[in-house]
């Protein structure tokens, strides 16, 4: 071995060595519960409808056929589902069906996910206002609970942002 080689290598070590017990002494790592980078936020307690939530998040017009096919994402960027169909109900709400389940996107059960809980943020949808752990307890969407809304139709939808 070079000489210039082990002085590297011993250089290193003793920066990782000096620097270690600054790290260990931090009064304040980074754990999930105490709101890392990727941790769900507590929900936050307001009075606010979803219609409501949904105006604060400037909805935009959008293309349904644009929707379909798009991820949907927890808040930790973790795929949930991809849109298979934009529905609207018997009361004029608009509903995104997307199967949820299965393994590896096969199969799964069609869930509908009311459009006033996501956001669009470029080539994804966010979904904000459902945490993940609720979504088994969605209810199994049937084609009889609303009319499909044809592609080229426009709708709107709230946007996100990092």
């Amino acid at each position: 071995m070079r000489p210039t080689a082990v002085v590297f290598i011993l250089g290193v070590a003793l920066m990782g060595a000096t620097h270690a017990p600054a790290l260990a002494d931090d009064p304040q790592p980074m754990r999930a519960e105490s709101g890392g980078a990727h941790t769900q936020p507590a929900p936050k307690q307001d009075s606010l409808t979803p219609e409501e939530r949904m105006n604060r998040r400037f909805p935009q017009k959008v293309r349904v056929g644009d929707l379909l096919g798009l991820p949907m994402l927890d808040f930790d960027d973790r795929t949930l589902g991809r849109v298979k169909e934009v529905v609207r109900t018997p009361d004029g709400k608009i509903v995104l069906v997307m199967p949820f389940g299965g393994w590896f996107g096969c199969g799964g059960r069609p869930v509908g996910v009311p459009i006033e809980t996501v956001a669009i943020l470029a080539r994804q949808l966010d979904v904000l206002d459902i945490p993940r752990e609720d979504f088994p307890a969605l209810a199994t969407w049937k084609d009889s609970e609303g009319t499909p809304i044809a592609p080229d139709e426009t709708i709107r939808i709230a946007i996100s942002r990092r």
